[in-house]
This record gives structure tokens, C-alpha cells and sequence, in this order.
């Protein structure tokens, strides 16, 4: 039963993480991939979107994806990385 329940929380986390980067892509008219290497490449994925899934989940789709996006923003900035 646990073992499920663990497979069943890890398959939500990754759908929310795709819809955030499918989201945000749309919002800055990018693709997907595009969006995907750029959160990638500064740790947005796992260091802001999965640590703050539970308080993030349960937001409006559009304030997710704004929180994404000037995280996104920020966490490029501090990194020296262009969009």
C-alpha cells in the first residue's frame, strides 16, 4: 500500500512540474524544451518547483505560473545566465 501511495504522489509531482514548465513556456511564447533547459540549467525545477510543490499546488494556475516565471527570472539573474 505505501509502496503505491509513494508512486501515486511521485506521478502528481511530475505532472505539476510539466504543467509549471508547459505554463510558463506559454506565458513567454517559448517551447517547452526551451523553458525546460532554462529551468534546468539554474535549478528551478528541483530547487524551487518540487521543494515548494506543497504550497505551490494549491494555487491559481496563473499565480504558479508567475511565481515560476520571477523565480525563473531571479534565479537567472543571481547565476549570470541569459534567457
Amino acid at each position: 500500500m505505501l509502496k503505491s501511495t509513494t508512486k501515486r504522489k511521485t506521478e502528481q509531482l511530475m505532472i505539476f512540474v510539466a504543467s509549471c514548465v508547459e505554463s510558463a513556456a506559454r506565458a513567454e511564447n517559448v517551447s517547452s524544451s526551451d523553458m525546460y533547459r532554462r529551468m534546468k540549467r539554474v535549478g528551478l525545477i528541483e530547487g524551487f518547483i518540487i521543494k515548494c510543490y506543497e504550497g505551490l499546488h494549491t494555487q491559481s494556475r496563473q499565480h504558479v505560473t508567475e511565481d515560476v516565471l520571477g523565480a525563473l527570472a531571479i534565479w537567472e539573474s543571481k547565476k549570470g545566465v541569459r534567457a
